[in-house]
């Protein structure tokens, strides 16, 4: 009988541990994932129930996401005005999927629950005033926003508009786009047909092609080729053969010129310079075989390629696989942005940025401060640099060499009137038939306000026949001119 009884003692004295043990894992170690658990219902009560921080342009007019009331169960509705012209950015705060964009980086202060807030939620609470969110205002120029999507019209591909000196990101659009409104609604069936549909478009315009996807860059990289090139002795001036196409060791392939020509018509002897004014694939798959495989990815992480850049969103940086780079064949056409090289609007920006800002990448910004629901600023994201992938005086070789391409090179779609223009054009083999339109450029030049870069997938209405300067410079060229002048 005292058997028994010691056992069953024993097995409640099992049975409370492991009830400790639950409780204390639930209420301790599990707590926060339970309480972040999208299917969590008295979360999304408790969240809904916070009027949400607006987002706002910097013109601090220009509202990009906001809140409004309602009468369901859900308190408050997210609302987009402008829709899908910023839909990438500000991202979707949803009931059933969650946060993306901004919503999701900044959910600490647009749900009001940041340290920075407390002194106000702690106000809100005594005079029993329900809690707000705070006021998250970005550095996008809403007249260059709307002017980049107006001039890359339904063209599919994106461009990126920046502030050399600060980082700031003025402007970054993308097509396709979505709008996050459905997203955002309460009714279930409306958010699920609109994750669908946007899931299984072809287009995914779930991932903006301005900041996280990779394309071939062509020789908009050469930007970084040449950059390489000075940083390790050469200069400007510095003679290459100039063959009509380049022999390469170890195999019977052979590196040629954009349609087959031969660059300056021929010369024997042609310069760093002159080789970027008409963008000649064979001397810098010259440049490359001569810096070799880790001089080059060298340079082009400096700039950012293959490393963490800090930026509000999800950000993929540019990439090259360094085991391409190991033979020599790769390397030179690695050396023109072809091989496995690959780049957004937002890499390429950060690299005309730097040379632009004499040499000096600062970090991209979107984010420039919060305030607090009365209004008082209680973070500001303030500019730094990323790096300085190269010196001052490469900087300014660069820049004159990039005024080159436009004044009387493959750029000459981008001279604006009265304004020298620095620029580089881009057009990328891919695996269709149909050549991407790249872009780069600063102005002006000798005192640089805004960088732009344009991509526009597939030639756009060129096709086969595109080229960066006769597809994606005018582009440029129509933002640079209103940023300037107004």
């Amino acid at each position: 009988m005292d058997r028994q009884i010691r056992r069953l003692a024993m097995a409640f004295l099992l049975l409370f541990v492991l009830l400790l043990v639950q409780v204390n894992y639930i209420q301790v170690f599990a707590s926060k994932r339970l309480a972040e658990n999208p299917a969590n219902s008295r979360l999304l009560l408790d969240e809904y129930s916070i009027k949400r921080g607006e987002i706002l342009a910097r013109d601090e007019r220009t509202i990009l996401a906001y809140s409004k009331s309602t009468k369901d169960v859900y308190k408050y509705l997210r609302v987009y005005p402008r829709g899908s012209l910023y839909g990438q950015i500000t991202g979707f705060y949803s009931l059933i999927f969650g946060r993306s964009g901004l919503e999701a980086s900044e959910n600490e202060y647009l749900s009001g629950r940041a340290p920075e807030l407390l002194p106000q939620n702690l106000v809100d609470e005594i005079l029993g005033r329900p809690k707000q969110g705070a006021t998250i205002v970005t550095t996008l120029d809403p007249r260059l926003q709307a002017l980049a999507k107006k001039s890359l019209g339904s063209l599919a591909g994106a461009v990126v508009a920046m502030d050399p000196h600060t980082g700031d990101v003025l402007a970054m659009v993308a097509n396709p786009s979505y709008n996050p409104a459905p997203l955002a609604s309460h009714t279930s069936a409306t958010v699920r047909a609109a994750q669908s549909a946007l899931t299984h478009d072809r287009g995914k315009p779930l991932l903006s092609r301005a900041f996280q996807e990779l394309y071939p860059p062509g020789s908009t990289f050469k930007l970084v080729t040449a950059s390489a090139a000075l940083e390790n002795g050469m200069a400007p001036s510095t003679l290459f053969p100039n063959p009509s196409q380049l022999s390469l060791p170890q195999t019977t392939h052979r590196l040629q010129n954009f349609g087959g020509e031969h660059c300056l018509g021929g010369v024997a002897q042609i310069t760093l310079a002159q080789a970027l004014q008409v963008s000649c694939n064979v001397v810098f798959g010259e440049v490359g075989l001569k810096l070799g495989g880790d001089k080059l990815l060298a340079q082009a992480r400096k700039f950012g390629f293959d490393e963490h850049v800090p930026f509000d969103l999800p950000f993929a940086e540019g990439s090259i696989a360094p085991e391409s780079l190991k033979a020599p064949p790769a390397v030179a056409f690695s050396a023109i942005g072809q091989q496995s090289v690959g780049a957004n609007p937002l890499q390429m920006a950060l690299i005309a940025s730097a040379i632009a800002n004499g040499g000096v990448e600062m970090a991209p910004r979107l984010v420039s401060e919060v305030r607090d629901p009365a209004g008082r600023v209680v973070k500001r994201f303030d500019p730094h640099p990323f790096g300085q992938p190269i010196s001052a005086k490469t900087a300014s070789q660069l820049t004159a060499m990039m005024e080159s391409v436009v004044n009387a090179g493959t750029g000459t779609a981008a001279q604006i009137p009265g304004i020298q223009v620095a620029g580089k054009t881009g057009t990328a083999q891919n695996s269709t038939n149909k050549p991407h339109a790249w872009f780069v450029c600063f102005a002006p030049a000798s005192n640089p306000k805004i960088v732009v870069a344009v991509l526009v997938l597939n030639g756009g209405s060129l096709g086969s026949d595109a080229t960066g300067g006769q597809v994606a410079a005018p582009i440029a060229k129509t933002i640079l001119e209103a940023a300037i002048r107004g």
